[in-house]
């Protein structure tokens, strides 16, 4: 059975993902026009503002960074296609300000594969579309096993998608033609693949979901900055006392400020295993430091008495003014492994909201953390008192829920409620 034949009724059929016997993804190894030069200048970009004013359709498009070798999440190549406009690369390092091309594109919606991680740098260049299209979230959506772009390529277009230059370092000048084609191919096909995927979606009876959940991620705000950060260094739950905490947060925050200096991944300044077993280690000299088998590259001893500095900062800092054991204590309710002994009537209702949810997955082939933010459950759950499934809509909608998830799961959630009241007031055996 085609994946356009599948509906939300939870009908038995055929796995979804099974090919054709015999089938052969065909390698896909260049864009059928071939790899443009990259656009670096006004003038090229003023131009391709122009000729994709003058497209039609859907844009395509993508962004790459430079995650682990560049402090920062900056786009540093920008590729789109539009149909009647061609495929454009575009320097975003010698142009950081596309708006005027983000412009020229109007309200034609813009096609992605995961939005979540390319928007937030497109609005870095100034660019705000006014509708999305994101093909990873869509095949979350279908139930499809696999959502990367070279899997659902595959799956759809029965084409090989090459990703090994997807972890490279895209601030690299001038950058390798292999390179730009990995880059090229990205956009080359998602259009066609949108168009596969609408069809899924309105055949699933899904189309609607999908909308609100696209226009939810395009009006998304930025993260909320991290509360304490430096607690996320890698093995910092093995560090128990506050002065080894302390060690942590110095080393950490002195590596931060020096990654921000030279526009460096922090984990390729210091690594976190040198900073964790400086932490338990507690050295109370610099040899007693640079003994440390952690210690030992060429790169992390060059920098050792810098980095000792933050060490004896925090060794003679005042205990009043230690990191204390656990970091700030989060917003909502705990951990749920706790909740049968300090709210069992909240443990009932995570209970059977949990089979009443398992439920709907099986039905609607959709995984459960998309159909209902996960936090967004455990909290309803929790502050649950009395009110039903009015209540419980109010509450969703307050939690950024979707209209279609309300609709979806606040009749379980009322039902779950109540079946949760029923247990609890039955006699012990």
């Amino acid at each position: 059975m085609s994946d356009s034949e599948s509906t939300p009724t939870g009908a038995e059929a055929p796995a979804p993902d099974a090919e054709p016997e015999g089938h052969v993804a065909t390698p896909l190894t260049m864009p059928a026009d071939g790899v443009p030069p990259i656009i670096d200048t006004v003038e090229a970009l003023a131009e391709a503002a122009t000729r994709f004013a003058a497209g039609t359709g859907p844009v395509a498009a993508d962004a790459e960074r430079a995650s682990g070798f560049r402090y920062g999440q900056a786009t540093y190549l920008a590729q789109f296609k539009r149909e009647g406009s061609g495929l454009i690369l575009i320097d975003t390092d010698a142009l950081p300000d596309l708006s005027s091309f983000g412009d020229a594109l109007g309200d034609a919606e813009w096609v992605f594969h995961a939005a979540s991680q390319d928007l937030p740098g497109m609005h870095d260049l100034g660019m705000h579309p006014s509708s999305v299209f994101d093909t990873e979230l869509a095949a979350r959506l279908l139930g499809w096993p696999k959502v990367g772009l070279a899997a659902v390529v595959e799956r759809e277009l029965a084409l090989a998608l090459a990703k090994e230059h997807s972890a490279q370092d895209w601030s690299t000048r001038p950058l390798p033609h292999e390179w730009l084609v990995y880059a090229a191919l990205d956009v080359e096909i998602l259009l066609e693949l949108r168009d596969k995927i609408h069809a899924h979606l309105v055949d699933a009876g899904k189309l609607e979901w999908a909308k609100q959940e696209f226009e939810a991620v395009r009006l998304a705000p930025p993260s909320a900055p991290r509360i304490d950060p430096w607690r996320r260094t890698s093995g910092c739950h093995s560090v128990r006392d506050q002065r080894g905490l302390a060690i942590v947060k110095s080393l950490w925050e002195a590596r931060d400020l020096e990654a921000q200096r030279r526009d460096t991944s922090p984990g390729r300044i210091l690594r976190d295993g040198a900073i964790i077993a400086a932490a338990q280690a507690r050295p109370a000299s610099f040899d007693a430091l640079v003994a440390l088998r952690e210690w030992q590259s060429k790169g992390t001893r060059r920098r050792a008495r810098e980095w000792y500095a933050a060490v004896e900062e925090a060794m003679t800092m005042h205990e009043k003014k230690l990191p204390p054991r656990r970091g700030p204590v989060a917003d909502g309710p705990p951990q749920a492994r706790v909740w049968r002994d300090r709210r069992p009537d909240a443990h009932l209702r995570l209970t059977h909201a949990r089979e009443g949810f398992q439920s709907l997955v099986e039905t609607y082939e959709i995984p459960a953390e998309n159909l209902l933010q996960p936090d967004a459950m455990r909290r309803c759950c929790w502050d649950y008192r009395d009110g039903g499934e009015p209540w419980i809509r109010e509450y969703l909608a307050g939690r950024g829920a979707r209209q279609w998830q309300i609709d979806l799961t606040a009749p379980v959630l009322a039902a779950a409620f109540v079946s949760a009241e029923q247990e609890a007031a039955q006699p012990e055996a």
